[in-house]
């Protein structure tokens, strides 16, 4: 590596639509070994037009998808601008993952919008972005991205599992890392308490107080995604097209419908977990749903599962983004083709 220190900022939005993630991360290399310091951490809520806008996008035209992605690039910037002048950041670079509004790589198709050259104009620094493009151009999934930052900051976990928008696991298996989706979870949960009135099921409360409906998670369970072998990743057309359609064919309250997606979720993902005695580490929003930790555990008996304090649960793909940034940004390689499927690792991205 060039240097052996870097400040960066890095930028996500997952498919839950919490926001927009922003961490100022100082990264320290020595002899290959990286360590962070997530410093000035904050997430900015979408506005409720902002909100309906995102979550219908891949029902949009192609004209109205370059207009949203104009739009969505000036508020992105004005977003990081503002966050690095209140928190006086000095950055070296801005890594900004965009938000993926279309994910079909077995078309060859991704999309994460935001990413235009006006982002570069507005922040005045370097930025690196459109990390997944690359990757499924080289026949791979484009997703999950993560786990080389899995490898690299958190190798003494047995699995990372991050409980976002989607669940996706991270992993050495005879000295590869392999990763891949495994269901959808706050884009279903958050879709359902929605409907109760409330932005998120908030611990789980609402589900624990709901009854599992037997059919819907033997029908949940059944679907194909789940049989497939890794790589695969899951985009929001398959919770639209497949999982909501699905649940909404069943008569059931609202607090029914969330204890069985709970259980489904905590199933598959205990599926996923053949090493015994493992040590998990669990991320992203899905790690303060208490009910569905305890169904997760109930299915892991004798398996450590690992909650880090909440900088790391609510930003570590924040953080890890700004990982791939620095890596793009020196060439180095930042894609595992072991995890997408990609004809060979690459350095994937976009300097601006």
């Amino acid at each position: 590596m060039k240097s052996e220190k870097y400040t960066v900022i890095g930028v996500m939005s997952g498919t839950s639509l919490d926001g927009i993630d922003i961490a100022e991360i100082v990264f320290t290399v020595k002899d290959d070994t990286w360590k962070f310091n997530l410093l000035n951490v904050e997430t900015i809520p979408y506005s409720d037009a902002w909100f309906d806008r995102l979550k219908w996008a891949a029902l949009k035209t192609e004209q109205e998808i370059d207009e949203l992605n104009q739009s969505y690039t000036k508020l992105l910037g004005t977003v990081i601008l503002d966050f690095i002048q209140k928190n006086k950041c000095e950055p070296d670079l801005v890594a900004s993952h965009g938000h993926t509004i279309l994910h079909q790589p077995q078309r060859g198709l991704t999309l994460q919008i935001g990413n235009l050259p006006l982002l570069k104009e507005t922040l005045g620094l370097p930025v690196v972005c459109d990390f997944r493009v690359q990757d499924v151009a080289m026949g791979g999934q484009g997703a999950p991205l993560v786990p080389i930052g899995d490898k690299i900051l958190f190798s003494k976990y047995d699995y990372c599992i991050n409980l976002g928008g989607f669940s996706n696991i991270s992993f050495d298996l005879n000295n590869r890392r392999l990763a891949y989706d495994i269901c959808p979870v706050n884009t279903v949960l958050n879709h359902y308490a929605n409907k109760a009135g409330a932005d998120y099921d908030d611990k789980g409360n609402c589900a624990r107080s709901g009854k599992i409906n037997t059919s819907l998670l033997q029908k949940l369970n059944a679907n194909v995604f789940f049989t497939k072998e890794a790589p695969k990743s899951l985009g929001i057309e398959f919770v639209f097209k497949e999982v909501i359609p699905l649940i909404d064919a069943f008569d059931c309250t609202i607090a029914d419908i969330l204890a069985t997606y709970v259980e489904h979720i905590a199933f598959q993902i205990s599926e996923n977990i053949i090493i015994k005695g493992s040590t998990v580490l669990l991320t992203g929003g899905g790690a303060f749903n208490d009910f569905l930790i305890e169904r997760l555990q109930h299915y892991l008996p004798g398996h450590k599962l690992v909650i880090p304090e909440p900088k790391t649960i609510n930003f570590k793909e924040a953080l890890i983004f700004g990982l791939l940034g620095i890596l793009k940004y020196e060439n180095q390689i930042n894609v595992l083709s072991s995890v997408t499927g990609a004809s060979q690792d690459h350095s994937s991205g976009v300097v601006l």
